[in-house]
């Protein structure tokens, strides 16, 4: 009979209960609602590094009222790299060109020489000796001087 007379209770509380808990949880929806509201319920007064480091500063207000200037310095940075990249690319390619300059001058530096000593009179006697077949000598007599009357 106890646990008829319980029930009974149960019963006629249920109503109430129910009521208190459809209170409980519309209040605890309003609350969920106003923290999830995309408005910036706090001033920025409370900045400090916690809410910066915590992501709290970059609400959707703030990010909708400042979207250009990130679309913006996103734009720079892209342009920044693409300028780096290009610029790195360009003196990789004068330095290339200027070993290629260096290697040439010296080239020409060893051909020059080496032209320069085989224009000299003496390694030019010495070849003649070597080719006896040769009619050329040296001149025993000086040059002469021819004088034309104009």
């Amino acid at each position: 009979m106890a646990k008829e007379e319980n029930l009974e209770q149960e019963i006629q509380l249920s109503p109430e209960v129910s009521q208190d808990k459809n209170k409980q949880e519309t209040g605890t929806l309003e609350m969920i609602e106003e923290r999830a509201k995309e408005e910036e319920s706090r001033p920025l007064s409370s900045l400090n590094l916690r809410t910066i480091l915590g992501g709290d500063v970059l609400t959707a207000k703030t990010v909708r009222h400042q979207i250009w200037l990130f679309v913006l310095i996103v734009i720079f940075a892209i342009i920044y790299v693409a300028f780096r990249y290009q610029c790195q690319q360009d003196m990789i390619a004068i330095d290339k060109l200027e070993n290629e300059l260096k290697d040439a001058k010296f080239k020409a530096l060893s051909s020059s020489s080496t032209l320069t000593e085989r224009c000299r009179e003496s390694h030019v006697l010495d070849v003649l000796r070597q080719n006896k077949d040769s009619v050329l000598h040296i001149a025993d007599q000086p040059p002469y001087i021819i004088q034309i009357p104009e």
